[in-house]
């Protein structure tokens, strides 16, 4: 109580001295900082696990230990998520981005924390995911619900998550300029100038955060040891083809594998799968344990040898066909490590994966170039920089992300022009097949995401169910015409559905239909209500969007429609219930 006291006190305060614009920068800069530390602890959390999980194992025991790792980490994950969170996981940027669309901007409270546990345990034990999706969904949580604390309406509150996913991405990469650019591309579908400010400074508070704390320790970072060279452009853009390609091969195998090992039934049993697979597929290719910017790393520093020390089978063996093979088997399994863990219960994202496996793409295409001896030796580290911002680009449909996180991420705009190559052939090429995201792609289809069309998207936000009208009087089918009327005298509608005894529809009857014998004693008598009856223009289900139930009402010029579940009359549904209810949804949001 004195908590809400001292809360009540500050916001009228608030509301006399500081105007709401100002309110909004000075909570963004708050959000930032939360937002970083979080990020910070999440890092270090999870490196701390795999230290301890990995350190000298592999001489005692040889690899075998990780075919029990991942199990552990996915059952753990589970059971925390199921019996003591009480969370569905999946991808989270998606349940962020379903948040925005349809529930106001109101992150669950829990989320503030939750992803940062699950995501501990299951890619500290070995999941092939990424820390970047939890703790976006965290800091985007956390954006949203100090929003709600100090009374910020629905726009400023999705401003604020847009802050707390930049803050997050800006401590964990240290590298502002991509934060802001993430929350711009993937998570705001709206953008004004005046938004700016307020990303600008979460982001920026994320990435001191980050530099008291860890100073250059962050997640994945590299220095440029070698310059672009303009004569290489033919090969970055044959490698913005192949990028995209690899990211479109990504993101159908992922959506592939994620729903057979859905189909599975029983939680714990698709826990189970989904954990000895893995398992097994990182005995066989240990670069998938965890994120993989350790693997990253060595490439980048042209130790492709390395790759292969930790394998049980490969270790110590020098050859370049061996390398090409086991690389090429990286960029293979990847995609179904990836979707294993997340598919059978694991908590992480496809952002580190996408980098990942953009990595070796372009270590393995630079690799073959310079093989082949058909021109002066390409750059490795160069491509394999590239490569990452090409599959990252055609993964998440956010090439200026990509773009500025490498530029960042090297600490220089040196391979600017090349990665503005790749990424912008990349995202062209898995956009001719993939219109979508991963992340926007299952919300889209559903009609839970409309970007950049304010009517839709406040319609989008109208349940059906809630706008059914149940009022109207039924007439069974073999009733008489009197029988009929006499239910006009009670009904305050002049529409009257014709139901049978199993509450069928069979047909509508209304009062224009009847007027002109509806006072004949004689028709009253004789004229059975089935030979008055009438088809409705068409029908719409209680699980129908309301983009549906609307192009149906244009398409048949109706008021009115009849709503039918499983075949069985539930009510009717109208343009003008629809349409007070969408004034009342503008209002709200603009209040709110």
């Amino acid at each position: 109580m004195k908590f809400k006291g001292l809360l009540l006190k500050f916001l009228i305060w608030r509301v006399k001295h500081v105007s709401t614009t100002n309110f909004v920068i000075i909570t963004s800069g708050v959000i930032g900082i939360i937002a970083g530390l979080a990020a910070v602890t999440l890092k270090e959390s999870v490196h701390l696990l795999q230290n301890f999980l990995t350190r000298d194992f592999q001489q005692e025991f040889g690899n075998y230990l990780y075919l029990s790792y991942p199990l552990i980490g996915i059952v753990l994950t589970l059971l925390l998520s199921k019996y003591i969170l009480k969370e569905k996981l999946g991808h989270g940027i998606t349940d962020i981005l379903y948040s925005i669309s349809k529930k106001s901007s109101i992150v669950k409270r829990t989320k503030t924390f939750s992803r940062m546990l699950t995501s501990t345990l299951t890619v500290g034990f070995g999941g092939s995911v990424g820390l970047e999706a939890p703790i976006v969904v965290t800091g985007s949580a956390i954006g949203s619900n100090i929003g709600r604390l100090v009374h910020l309406n629905y726009k400023q509150r999705t401003l604020l998550i847009g802050c707390g996913s930049a803050g997050a991405i800006s401590a964990i990469f240290n590298s502002p300029i991509a934060g802001v650019i993430f929350s711009i591309e993937v998570i705001l579908a709206e953008v004004t100038i005046s938004s700016f400010i307020p990303l600008l400074i979460a982001s920026v508070c994320g990435a001191l955060v980050s530099l008291t704390l860890l100073g250059d320790d962050v997640l994945f970072s590299f220095n440029l040891t070698d310059e672009f060279i303009a004569a290489d452009t033919p090969f970055y853009i044959f490698l913005g083809i192949f990028t995209g390609l690899v990211a479109l091969y990504f993101t159908r195998v992922v959506g592939k594998v994620e729903g057979l090992i859905k189909n599975v039934k029983g939680d714990l049993n698709r826990a189970i799968l989904g954990g000895v697979s893995l398992g097994f597929l990182i005995f066989l290719l240990p670069p998938l344990y965890g994120e993989g910017y350790d693997t990253i790393t060595k490439l980048l520093e042209g130790n492709a040898q390395d790759i292969l020390n930790n394998s049980l089978f490969f270790d110590d063996i020098e050859s370049f066909f061996l390398i090409v093979l086991f690389a090429a088997g990286i960029i293979l399994i990847k995609p179904v490590a990836t979707a294993l863990t997340l598919g059978s219960g694991g908590s992480g994202g496809i952002f580190a994966p996408s980098l990942f496996l953009g990595g070796v793409t372009g270590f393995l295409f630079a690799y073959l170039v310079n093989k082949a001896g058909m021109t002066d030796p390409i750059s490795l580290s160069n491509f394999t920089l590239v490569g990452m911002s090409g599959v990252m680009s055609g993964v998440l449909h956010a090439p200026l992300t990509a773009i500025f996180l490498i530029a960042e991420i090297t600490s220089g705009y040196t391979l600017f022009v090349p990665l503005m190559i790749v990424s912008a052939i990349s995202y062209s090429t898995i956009s001719y097949f993939e219109k979508y995201s991963m992340y926007t792609k299952p919300l889209v289809e559903k009609g839970d995401l409309i970007y950049h069309d304010k009517d839709r998207q406040v319609l989008s936000l109208i349940d059906l169910k809630k706008v059914i009208e149940t009022d109207l009087l039924t007439i069974d089918p073999d009733a008489t015409l009197g029988e009929l009327v006499d239910l006009v005298r009670f009904s305050k509608r002049n529409i009257f559905p014709v139901v049978n005894q199993e509450r069928e529809l069979m047909g509508i009857v209304t009062l224009d239909d009847i007027r002109e014998i509806m006072f004949d004693e004689e028709s009253r008598k004789n004229i059975i209500v089935n030979t008055l009856m009438h088809s409705p223009p068409t029908f719409v289900t209680g699980k129908e969007n309301m983009r549906s139930v609307m192009m149906k009402f244009e398409k048949t010029g109706a008021w009115n429609l009849p709503v039918l579940e499983d075949g069985k009359y539930e009510g009717f549904v109208s343009k003008s219930r629809i349409f007070n209810a969408y004034r009342k949804k503008l209002i709200r949001q603009q209040i709110e």
